[in-house]
């Protein structure tokens, strides 16, 4: 099963391009999210791939982001929905876009797509809407967590800073957690460490 293929642009055309891989030339179908992506031709270019077996045809769907591919595999499980109408889908509406509309159930947003009807936008959310939300949140998980450590060093930094400068731990400690739990926004450690400091000598 071909998943990935990598190599020289021979033809580039907005339904598929044809890519030189090692002397064997793949006639690859893709989306205009796609197609906007691409090179020219000549040049190299990675796609993330589905293989597509049929009784009488192997067909490559090629995908520039392995978002739009994984998104993609998950249309082809609805009931209804095929290879040509999953790639007209991408063709009109990001990954983000069509992840968000799945998710909140907006079938206004999804109808807006060229050739994608009510029923079948009904259909997208009601058979996808439970997978979309669980990707969303695997997606998003990783960042949260990235974005807790930095806050915690810049917190430790801060706290540290507070004591080298004669604070007391207890009493800085106190002063930085107000500090944070009335700020609305996340706060970059000088606009922290300024913050705590006008409290302290307030």
């Amino acid at each position: 099963m071909i998943a990935l293929i990598s190599g020289k642009i021979v033809y580039k055309g907005i339904s598929h391009v044809v890519i030189d891989a090692h002397g064997v030339g793949y006639r690859i179908f893709i989306p205009l999210t796609t197609f906007y992506e691409l090179p020219e031709a000549g040049q190299i270019i990675t796609l993330h791939v589905h293989t597509h077996v049929k009784q009488d045809a192997i067909n490559l769907f090629g995908f520039y982001t392995v978002q739009e591919r994984d998104l993609f595999q998950l249309m082809l499980s609805v009931s209804g929905i095929g290879p040509k109408m999953s790639m007209n889908i991408l063709s009109g509406i990001s990954v983000p876009e069509m992840l968000r509309a799945i998710s909140s159930g907006d079938v206004r947003k999804l109808i807006s797509i060229p050739g994608l009807g009510k029923k079948l936008a009904e259909r997208l959310i009601l058979e996808l809407k439970e997978k979309v939300v669980k990707k969303m949140m695997a997606e998003e998980m990783p960042a949260l967590d990235n974005q807790q450590k930095i806050n915690e060093i810049i917190r430790e930094d801060v706290l540290s800073a507070l004591i080298n400068l004669g604070y007391k731990s207890n009493i800085a400690q106190d002063a930085l957690d107000k500090v944070l739990y009335t700020s609305a926004k996340e706060l970059a450690m000088d606009q922290l460490l300024k913050k705590t400091l006008k409290l302290l000598s307030g």
